[in-house]
């Protein structure tokens, strides 16, 4: 990858980090290649993944919790591994997550805050934990 391309797109990622209009912010990712729906609400310190942002898509009306990670990309021991993440339409991801890379979101799913998002997500599923489980909803607190 371009040394250019990643220094771009970090300013890109760390600017749209703070900007407090999602119109610009929004923008600033359409530039670095995703896919963003319309009326996405990424949270202030929300960050996309700055080598491979082009494989990210974040389908309409959806939330980005404050200080969570979308990554495409991580690296282990011996490799280097990419997938692309998409997030459906109406989805609600909580504060402090992270989604790793070839995670499917599924349309009005909802992730709890703190979680580890490292496997696909049904539809209009609430998942929470680390790793990410299925929870159930309903009866007292």
């Amino acid at each position: 990858m371009p040394m250019r391309k990643v220094i771009r797109n970090f300013l890109y990622v760390y600017t749209a980090r703070y900007l407090p209009y999602l119109g610009w912010k929004n923008a600033l990712y359409r530039r670095m290649g995703m896919r963003v729906g319309r009326q996405v609400s990424p949270a202030l310190s929300a960050t996309m993944d700055i080598f491979f942002p082009e494989l990210i898509s974040i389908g309409d009306n959806s939330i980005i919790g404050y200080h969570t990670v979308i990554l495409a990309h991580e690296f282990l021991l011996d490799e280097l591994r990419t997938g692309p993440v998409v997030i459906g339409r109406d989805v609600v991801i909580g504060a402090n997550c992270t989604v790793l890379p070839g995670v499917v979101i599924g349309d009005g799913a909802v992730v709890a805050a703190h979680s580890l998002v490292n496997r696909d997500v049904p539809p209009a599923a609430t998942v929470g934990g680390v790793p990410a489980r299925p929870l159930e909803i309903g009866g007292r607190f």
